[in-house]
Parts: C-alpha cells; structure tokens; sequence
C-alpha cells in the first residue's frame, strides 16, 4: 500500500512577500564555503537534534532537516465558527500570520550563510538542507523548538505487487461488491450521491482524464480543463514518468487513480467502482514513484488547506476552494526516520479548518498495536482497517491498535471497510482497471461515505466530531477480545463495518440546528398520515438520552410526505441535534 518543467516560482529567490511555498531562500553557493565559528559549543541544543538529523549529517555531510518553531499558531478559536467558509479563513489566515511574524529572523540568518531553505505555514516550520552545524546553531536558538529529520519514506514496493492486475474485464456490468457492501446503492436510491461535496486526494497523483475519474474531476467542465486549485505536484525533482512539477494531474505509480476511483469513479458504462459518484475531487501529489518525505506530505496539506494556482504560490492560496474532505493512503515511517509529532499538526489544522482527514491504518498486522505510523496514529486522523471483501473479517494484514508509539494507548483503527480484492481504475491507460488489496483500499470508501451522508445531510458538513460519532455509532459492530479489547468497539475493528445507509437514515433523523440562540429551528423528516410525533432534542450524542422540549406540543401528520416541527429556540444551543419520535 502507500501508506503514500520547473515551474518559474519553485526557483525565486526569498523576499518580504513571500516567505512561503517552494520557494528557495537562497540558492547556490555550497555550505562548506562559509565559517561557522561563532556557533555555539556542539552540546548546546544537541537534544532538539532527532537522532536521524545527527546520523545523516555526520562526517561532514549534508542532509534535508525541518526546523519547527516554538511558537505555534492558536487554532481553538475555529472551534466556535459555524461554518466551512468561516472555519477555512480564519485556521489559513491564522497560521499565516504566524509564520509570517515568528520566521523572519531565521529566514535571514540562513539567508546570510546561503542555505537552501523553503518555509511552510501549515506547521511553522522551514526546510532546510545542510550540514550538523547549521542544525546544531539553529537548535541553539530560543525560538526553534526541534529540529527533525526529512527522509525519503519508501510507502510503496517497487514493482508494486497487484492483485489479479488486468484480470478482469475492463467493463463489468455490475456495482462493486465492497460498494454494494457498503451499502452505498441505498443512499444513492435516496438521492445522495455526493453532490456538492469534494473530496482531495493526496497520493502518487491521479489519471485526471480516466473515464472513471475525468466527469467527477472539479477542474473539468466537459469541455476544457483548469488545473488552477485543483491541482499541485509537491514533487520537484525526479518525479518518473510524470517529471516534476507537473501542470496537470498525473500518476507515476497508479495506486493514487486507484484509491480515487473507490471514492467517486463511475463512467457510466458499468463501470460503478466508487462510493460518491456525485462528488468531485481535487488533487495533489506527495509522493515520487510510491516514495514521499514529511515536507512532500507537508506541502499537500497546506495545499488543501488553501488551494492556490498551479503556477502560483501559497499566498494566494484561497481557502474556500479546500476539499470537504482528504483521502490518504500513505504512511510515515520512525523506522524510516519520520518523527511522530512532524505531521500531527498539520493533521490537527485540517481538521480544525473543518476537513475530515481519512487514513489508512496500515498494512503491518495481524499484530497488537500496529497502528504505529504517523499519521494514522493521530487522535485528529480517521484511520480505516480493511475487511476481506464481502466479510466482516478482518483481513491479515490490517493493523491493529492500541496506539503505542506515543505512549496514547488510543484506540485504533476507527472504522473498518472492504480491503481486498478492490477493483477500481489504474493509471496505465484511461479505460484500465485493476483489483488491489491494503488498508489503502478501505479508505476510500470511507472518505466517498462521508460525501454521501454530507450530501444527504448538508447541516452535518465539516462537523467532523459529530460526523465520526455518526458513523462509529451505526456501524455494523463486530466484536473482538484481541488486542487488549473485550466487544466492540475493540483494537481490531474499531467500531465496526461501515455502513452508510444506517449513518445517513440516523443523520435525517438528527438535524443540527442552524438557528442562533432564540431563533426558529424547522426540523423536517418524513411522516405518515395520522401519525402523532414528539420533537426531541439533546446538546451532543454522548448525552445518556434525548430530552423533551419545553413548549413544543407533539405534531400529528394529516398527509403523508415530508412535514416540519418548529423548536421556538426559546434555551437551545447552537449545534443541538434533534430527534423526531413516532408515539403513536
């Protein structure tokens, strides 16, 4: 699984206006070249160094590093806000500023000494490529908090393995088992089939014009196509098949235009491989020939966060062109040299911006706590296991929880979906399809099952608490004592099988309130004539039961069809969830 023409701005030189994006602080001239006697003694700030960081510079050699600043951008703020639009400004323009204030007098000093550089806002941090002794200087600076390492993660074998490749006909006349299984045909017979809902998809890049992706690809019109905010390539050197910097979306390895395929594909030829196929989608490549580095991961974050044009760079970023929600597939390796807490924050930022973040748990089992790599470790990522399709098995070699390697003990995965044996497109022509296997391909038909309960119930998006209490608590539980576990939710399911169409039957039925305090809320729902229904509401779903409202008389339905109780509001909160009980 992956667990994952130069273009004219990658090679500006820094100035006041731009201080972010791939944009070098200086280039030329070699390190070696300049004196650095007034560094401080080696011991000074030796413990920020990851170990990584120490062994790759070590005789004189150079490395890339990333410098995390001590002053981190507040984000609770974007807690309160009500809505994308408002959640998207105000986490962009936060860390923007941060960065902004808190960078400058490091960026000059590398500058002055000629070091490659390039800065990031998602996290406040900078890229650098140098020597121990400008990683053992700026280690000794007040306003650096540690410095990590930037390796090259191998996410993906080389060749990758596929799974019966190319041996089922490119046109099956038939819905996906794992999407049947998922029970998506049942909300798109509603419906719901995704619209107006993007999802972005960060991994090897994507066949945008493939039969099964081109219709859903935001950045088509049917006509011409427009890569500007839909598309980024964090690779900028090397890069296959695809080169570097691509202006158009691209896949050098295929398991991108697979994993995007699960999530929306549909050709409309019986080809129906995806979960949303009213959704659409953006995308951005972290990965070089199925390998990726922290700052590559980094840079599609930030670019979803606030998508900017392909020829563009991060301050004109705009963030309600964001996806709704991001699809991941990669993974970030200690063992490679990844330090656990490098993507945490970036994570934590997409999530307060109001985008639901889905990994891969990864592909490590049958093992306790396998979900051991960043970022599926983190509280901020929804991290998927993998069924065998068809089954509520668990498949081999899905990994398990608790999360051990920041000494959490949380529970994980979160949710589990069919894994193996996945049809879905490939990237070796624009009608090919292949079948694969890996907690890679459950993911994306949890990231398409979000579209389809936002699209069924728009008051619920970019409420990404209340949307994971959803479809943990209508999944299909399956129980388990490995793992440290006892019944579900356990450290091998999570909280069990997907199942859509129960997530969005329950969603209809518990409407967010979009009304201030004091305002009229109407809540719809379906009714049957001469039935008597009783409006309750309670402030979250961990309340032990849902409350009566005072004032509101229960409601007898004369027709059949859609019918409305009105909460005066008269005590009720913003984001209460209301329930419609038949009594009679």
């Amino acid at each position: 699984m992956i667990m994952e023409r130069n273009r004219a701005s990658a090679s500006k030189v820094l100035d006041s206006r731009n201080l972010f994006g791939s944009v070098l602080c200086v280039v030329g001239a070699l390190l070696a070249m300049f004196s650095f006697a007034a560094a401080p003694p080696r011991s000074v700030g030796i413990d920020k160094i990851a170990p990584w960081v120490l062994e790759q510079t070590a005789n004189g050699k150079q490395a890339e590093f990333l410098i995390v600043l001590a002053d981190q951008a507040d984000l609770a703020g974007a807690k309160a806000l009500r809505t994308k639009a408002e959640k998207g400004r105000y986490v962009r323009d936060a860390l923007w500023s941060k960065a902004q204030t808190t960078q400058a007098p490091l960026l000059q000093w590398l500058r002055d000494r000629k070091v490659e550089c390039r800065s990031f806002y998602i996290v406040n941090l900078i890229w650098v490529k140098g020597s121990l002794e400008v990683a053992q200087a700026v280690a000794a600076r007040p306003d650096v908090l540690r410095v990590e390492g930037n390796p090259r993660i191998r996410n993906l074998p080389n060749p990758f393995a596929l799974n019966d490749a190319m041996a089922r006909p490119d046109s099956v006349a038939s819905i996906e088992p794992g999407i049947t299984y998922s029970r998506a045909p049942d909300v798109w017979a509603l419906g719901f089939t995704g619209q107006g809902v993007v999802i972005g998809g960060e991994d090897t890049g994507y066949l945008w014009n493939h039969t099964a992706l081109i219709n859903k690809y935001r950045g088509w019109n049917g006509t011409t196509a427009n890569h500007d905010y839909n598309w980024h390539d964090s690779i900028h050197s090397g890069g296959g098949s695809c080169g570097h910097d691509s202006v158009a979306p691209c896949d050098d390895y295929g398991h991108g235009t697979h994993t995007m395929g699960t999530a929306v594909g549909d050709d409309g030829e019986g080809n129906q491989i995806g979960m949303a196929p009213g959704a659409s989608w953006i995308g951005c490549r972290n990965m070089d020939q199925g390998n990726g580095t922290p700052a590559s991961y980094m840079e599609c974050f930030e670019f979803f966060l606030a998508p900017y044009p392909v020829t563009g760079t991060p301050d004109q970023g705009d963030p309600t062109k964001a996806p709704d929600i991001s699809t991941n597939s990669w993974i970030c390796p200690a063992s490679e040299g990844c330090s656990t807490l490098t993507l945490e924050s970036a994570v934590e930022a997409q999530d307060a911006a109001g985008i639901l973040t889905v990994f891969a748990a990864g592909n490590s089992g049958p093992g306790c706590s396998t979900v051991s790599d960043p970022p599926a470790i983190y509280d901020a990522a929804y991290s998927i296991g993998a069924l065998n399709n068809g089954t509520d098995v668990i498949a081999s070699f899905s990994s398990r929880g608790p999360v051990t390697a920041d000494g959490s003990n949380r529970l994980k995965p979160n949710l589990s979906a069919p894994g193996t044996n996945v049809r879905s497109s490939y990237n070796t022509s624009t009608t090919s399809y292949v079948t694969l296997s890996g907690t890679s391909m459950a993911t994306p038909h949890v990231a398409g099952a979000v579209a389809l309960l936002w699209s069924a119930q728009p008051m619920l998006r970019h409420d990404i608490s209340m949307t994971e209490t959803i479809l943990n608590e209508t999944a299909v539980q399956i129980s388990s004592t490995d793992c440290g576990s006892s019944g579900s939710p356990n450290n091998t399911y999570g909280y069990g099988r997907l199942d859509i169409k129960a997530a969005v039957d329950a969603a209809l039925l518990r409407i967010t309130g979009i009304g201030e305090n004091g305002s009229n809320i109407a809540v719809s729902f379906s009714a049957v004539a001469g039935g008597t229904y009783r409006l309750e509401r309670k402030i979250n779903l961990t309340d032990a039961a849902w409350q009566n409202i005072p004032g509101v008389a229960d409601f007898t339905a004369s027709t059949s069809g859609t019918a409305q109780i009105i909460d005066p509001g008269e005590g009720s909160q913003p984001g209460a969830f209301y329930h419609v009980l038949l009594i009679n």
